[in-house]
């Protein structure tokens, strides 16, 4: 599992998106456009793309949190650049 892309996006309110992320699960998934949401309280939520009002994935707590760690640590990795 890894990154591919981190599209920073300018900062703006609280609870706003700062990133689309785009992974690549394994050899044969990848994910593209999650949205890296900072929350009032500076913790980041992962979201997966949506298509009209619904969701196009959904993510097991565990994975979720591994994917948020990973998305955050490309989101600072483009703050330094």
């Amino acid at each position: 599992m890894r990154v591919l892309y981190c599209h920073k996006l300018k900062e703006a309110k609280q609870r706003d998106c700062v990133a689309f992320v785009d992974f690549e699960l394994n050899d044969h998934i990848r994910l593209y456009a999650l949205r890296l949401v900072r929350q009032p309280d500076g913790s980041f939520y992962l979201y997966a793309p949506q298509a009209g009002t619904r969701r196009t994935a959904t993510f097991s707590p565990s994975l979720a949190g591994r994917l948020t760690e990973l998305a955050v640590a490309a989101y600072e990795a483009a703050n330094d650049r």
